[in-house]
């Protein structure tokens, strides 16, 4: 049976570029059968307005409408919880900027939808190309300091924590509690700990990096702050008590990678 893919979009103050980005997805993709999913987080401007004339135009496209801001994160869930009501099994996660290459989408669900991984990160310092891609020196050793304080206290080996093209197998979303972690923008990093406790090591694949004069929401010194303290619940147990209280089966021998999807 082939996996179907799912792309979800969270999207927030993006009516300028949104449709530029969802006509970058391959038509392959929804050859597939794949869906797309762009959550609108309530955004002020007119992007649930546009997502709805997108969603008109093509019926593998849908739009979950939030009553509510809910954050980076909350738009992740609704997407993904949606996704799985629909009976994907192979789910992607695309910004509506179109800074993490949509065109890509199929060669980072490729591990998968072959049923090889259970969560995958696109890399944007894999291979070296966060500087070649004009990402800011501050930017960038930030990023390699909190990586190199996570793997430590993970016992992960990431390039990178911090990049948010992320993808998911349904069993990987069926295996941990997501709804429990955080609406912010460490929703990421809280799943790749997740996935490493419940025996899904996240794979990396490079990815090209682009830096313009995009605006990013980001605040770095309260996204540094939680960081830590995400690092912190993580030695106190927290992590490990959400799994078992979540009646999750973990480790690897409760998930082959040799199975499908």
């Amino acid at each position: 049976m082939t996996a179907r893919p799912c792309i979800v979009i969270p999207s927030y103050k993006a009516e300028g570029i949104l449709s530029a980005t969802v006509n970058r997805i391959p038509e392959e993709f929804f050859q597939l059968d794949g869906i797309v999913i762009i959550v609108n987080d309530k955004s002020p401007d007119r992007t649930g307005e546009v997502a709805d004339a997108i969603a008109a135009a093509n019926p593998a496209i849908r739009v979950v409408h939030h009553e509510r801001n809910t954050g980076y994160g909350g738009a992740q869930k609704s997407g993904l919880r949606e996704g799985l009501r629909l009976g994907c099994d192979a789910f992607a996660v695309v910004h509506a900027d179109g800074q993490y290459s949509p065109e890509m989408v199929l060669e980072l669900l490729k591990p998968i939808m072959e049923g090889q991984a259970g969560i995958v990160q696109g890399s944007r310092f894999l291979g070296g190309g966060a500087l070649r891609g004009g990402m800011p020196m501050s930017r960038y050793l930030a990023n390699r300091g909190l990586t190199m304080l996570e793997n430590l206290a993970f016992g992960t080996k990431m390039a990178e924590f911090h990049s948010g093209y992320m993808l998911y197998s349904r069993r990987m979303l069926e295996a941990v509690p997501f709804d429990e972690l955080q609406n912010n923008y460490n929703f990421d990093a809280e799943m790749i700990i997740l996935g490493q406790l419940a025996g899904y090591p996240c794979r990396e694949i490079a990815i090209p990096t682009h830096y313009g004069d995009e605006t990013s929401s980001l605040d770095p010194i309260p996204y540094g702050l939680n960081v830590l303290r995400m690092v912190a619940r993580h030695l106190g147990g927290h992590y490990r008590r959400m799994l078992k209280q979540g009646g999750r089966p973990t480790g690897p021998t409760a998930h082959p990678q040799t199975t499908p999807v």
